[in-house]
């Protein structure tokens, strides 16, 4: 032990003496979380691949650097989907250190004092202010987390004159690798196959709300964001630099960010290129210049939705920057570095002018003053009112508010509003506050860009209100009523009568109950409408009830046609990582939040093991899993010969002809059961750049139970069918010209108008659904329709 002990230190100190470009760091030792030799030495999607920083080693390296400089602290935020832990580490100089608090404390006057904050400002030229840069959100981009610690190791070490300038004006947070799980593995996602890239509006994954509380914390003035690999998209234009093309989202004061982002910029390019000699690929060595697609391009790299990390940052006030590299090599990494370097060197220059128009921001949103966006754009306040029985998708909502820095107040009183009185406890949100854009992105309709923009590089609608079910009416005129702030929601379910007791198919933690009811032997029936009647003693199911934050009341009888439940044994397709992507994991997750018990099997069990033991088998992902020509890289993730592909239709035939329920959940997987010869319906795709809100008429009755004929769900590469004779269709798009009601879509739109969106087959178990049930944890709405498929007999 204590010859190991003298070995890892010598090598310490050799890593801190070494050069800023090495990053063949010394092994560490294994360690509870990690298996060193279990660890990816390289991405299949990536076509070079480089002895990157593995991530066991990363903790141990940031420790030692710790022990060595008085500028860094390391902490340990929280854990990933699979465990591992998330290093954040901030560097500011010695005299800095200790006053975090502090310095946290009076950027939070920006909110409730903006004008004194920005003479502050005017007056104290040597305040410091926050730059925070992520690394690697997506695992197999290792450049970024690699170009990190070398700035970590430089900040915290070095003492040349533009170190000391830098740390004399900025404090450096580095969220170190934000998705350790992916680069273990070496997948863009993480442990719960999510793309956290995506992940901003829901906020559904550990890593994202540890990031999410890092902003909140210091509301960072700048934020980089490190991906790859982005090259060729001009000539001799290497890597990538945002700000954006548009559209721009309307609820950012997209000129304040814009006067200073897009200088940054050009900063960050010019530091690229001003150590141009240094690089040795021959792409680097004829660059030219960056790709900023603002500057460089008209459409197709948009900063309108606020899924992504610097796009979200955005509405915290900071100046958010995507930082793509060219390639995955030493090269990539020093494109990284250098291109953090400019954007530091940048802030450090021009902070009085930035900090002040980030606080600008902040002043617009609290005085309700936008001077570019239209009168009536944002609502002077969102209405939130409560359903008593089941308040819980709403109790979610205002949490999430106030979990984004977004003030929420309670009604004292009953009080009337546009002619339509609300009851005492309603919520409000206020527009007159400082992260109003913040607000109203969340809360508001959005709006059918399909004309602006010929394409969009992912969803374009997001509502929360229309997409997790609860109601958040605008209003244009004040509310005059006495409120309290709302910190935080905290709900518990409860009990009344004897029994039997009604279970309204009412939302995600309805059927969530129910499961968990299930699971613990009580007796559940459900009826026609979709409501759950559960058959015990009021102790029986109080603690679950109480969990759940449910109102449950007994009912006078079960209706004679109720049907007795059980607990079902679920299947559901894995997508490994086709296409960078494991697309049934947003299904995967609303199972599971549904209360499912959800076990993934591969193509390639299916095809061997067939699915004994199984209920339910759900195909949600792309046709290309059972395809029998991948690319290289797809490979491992579908069949490994043609043979399976015959054997893999055979068991799920066979699985399906003995009573075996079988659902498909998008285009993908709908035309993957017409290759499997389970549906004989033509099925219609429409582009895959096409998605959003749409109008839907549900049969409201068994699969569609708990949705109306005029009512909502969302489409993501949309997808209808036709030739139904064989089936019965349960929901279909609404026959009017205005059924899409927010995002991007261009192509076959006008046919999809009135054409049928969830079907099933009359002589089979087998259920289509067009619909997007079960997307990124974003529709929680829709969830219901798979629980509903699953139960319906």
């Amino acid at each position: 032990m204590k010859t190991k002990k003298t070995v890892a230190g010598l090598l310490a100190i050799g890593l801190l003496t070494s050069s800023p470009w090495t990053v063949g760091f010394a092994e560490g030792p294994k360690w509870t979380n990690v298996n060193a030799y279990e660890e990816q030495d390289g991405s299949k999607f990536n076509s070079e691949n480089y002895d990157f920083v593995k991530f066991s080693q990363i903790g141990n390296k940031l420790k030692s650097i710790e022990k060595q400089s008085n500028r860094v602290k390391v902490e340990v935020r929280g854990t990933s989907a699979d465990g591992h832990p998330l290093y954040v580490v901030t560097i500011a100089d010695p005299t800095t250190q200790g006053k975090f608090g502090k310095i946290q404390s009076l950027r939070k006057q920006m909110f409730k004092n903006p004008g004194k904050a920005q003479e502050w400002i005017a007056n104290n030229p040597d305040f410091k202010v926050p730059v925070m840069i992520n690394g690697s959100i997506h695992g197999t981009e290792f450049v970024g987390s690699d170009a990190l610690l070398q700035l970590i190791e430089r900040f915290a070490t070095q003492n040349d004159e533009e170190t000391k300038s830098i740390l004399d004006s900025n404090i450096l947070i580095f969220n170190v690798v934000q998705n350790p799980d992916g680069r273990v593995n070496a997948t863009r996602f993480n442990g719960e196959g999510i793309d956290l890239n995506r992940d901003f509006i829901t906020q559904s994954q550990p890593e994202t709300k540890e990031t999410v509380e890092l902003i909140k914390e210091w509301n960072p003035m700048v934020f980089l964001d490190t991906h790859g690999y982005v090259s060729g998209y001009g000539p001799n234009l290497q890597g990538l630099i945002e700000p954006c093309t548009p559209p721009h989202n309307p609820n950012y004061e997209y000129d304040l960010y814009n006067k200073w982002a897009y200088k940054q910029a050009e900063a960050m390019e010019a530091s690229i290129m001003g150590d141009k000699a240094s690089y040795t690929g021959s792409k680097y060595q004829s660059m030219e210049g960056v790709y900023v697609p603002q500057r460089d391009d008209a459409a197709g790299w948009d900063d309108y939705p606020p899924i992504f990390t610097p796009m979200y940052a955005m509405y915290h006030g900071a100046y958010g920057h995507t930082l793509e590299a060219p390639t995955n090599d030493l090269d990539g990494v020093r494109w990284q570095y250098n291109a953090i370097l400019g954007a530091l060197k940048f802030a450090t220059q021009n902070k009085q002018g930035m900090i002040t128009d980030q606080i600008e921001m902040f002043k617009r949103g609290i005085n309700f003053d936008h001077p570019f966006h239209q009168d009536g754009f944002f609502p002077k306040a969102y209405i939130l009112p409560v359903d008593e029985k089941d308040p819980t998708v709403t109790n979610k909502a205002i949490n999430h508010l106030i979990n984004n820095d977004i003030e929420v107040v309670q009604a004292s009183k009953a009080f009337t509003v546009d002619g339509k009185t609300y009851p005492k406890g309603t919520y409000l949100v206020q527009m007159d506050q400082a992260k109003a854009g913040l607000a109203n992105t969340m809360l508001w309709d959005g709006e059918d860009i399909s004309n602006d923009t010929p394409a969009m590089y992912d969803i374009s609608a997001w509502s929360l209100p229309e997409l997790w079910g609860f109601d958040a009416f605008a209003t244009q005129n004040s509310v005059d009523v006495t409120t309290t702030k709302v910190n935080q929601v905290t709900e518990q379910g409860s009990v009344s009568g004897k029994g039997p007791f009604l279970i309204q198919n009412s939302s995600v933690k309805a059927v969530n109950l129910v499961n968990t009811l299930l699971q613990q032997g009580i007796l559940v029936k459900r009826d026609a409408k979709g409501n759950f009647y559960a058959e015990a003693a009021a102790n029986q199911i109080s603690a679950a009830v109480k969990a759940s934050g449910l109102q449950v009341a007994s009912t006078a009888k079960v209706p004679a046609e109720a049907v007795t439940l059980t607990s079902l044994k679920v299947a559901i397709l894995k997508d490994g990582g086709m296409g960078k992507v494991q697309s049934h994991s947003g299904t995967k997750l609303a199972l599971k939040r549904l209360g499912f018990e959800v076990t993934e099997v591969t193509p390639v069990e299916v095809a061997e093991s067939g699915l004994n033991g199984f209920d339910v088998f759900i195909y949600s992902g792309t046709e290309n899993l059972i395809s029998t020509n991948l690319s290289a890289a797809n490979k491992e993730f579908g069949f490994q010969s043609a043979g399976q592909f015959v054997s893999f239709k055979a068991n799920v035939t066979d699985f399906v002809s003995k009573g075996g329920k079988y659902i498909a959940v998008g285009a993908g997987a709908s035309s993957a059961t017409k290759t499997l010869g389970l549906t004989d319906d033509i099925i219609n795709p429409a582009g895959s750049n096409s998605n959003g809100i749409v109008k839907v008429n549900y049969d409201g009755t068994g699969i569609t139970a708990g949705y109306d004929q005029d009512d909502l769900g969302f489409v993501y590469r949309p997808v209808w069918y036709t030739g139904t004779d064989n089936d019965e269709v349960v929901a279909s798009l609404a026959n009017s010209d205005d059924f899409f009601v927010a995002g991007h879509w261009i192509n076959k739109k006008a046919d999809a108008k009135g054409q049928a969106v969830i079907v099933k087959e009359k002589n089979k178990d087998v259920t289509l659904i067009g619909l997007e049930a079960g997307f990124r944890d974003h529709t929680d709405y829709l969830f219901r329709l798979l629980s509903n498929a699953i139960f319906e007999k």
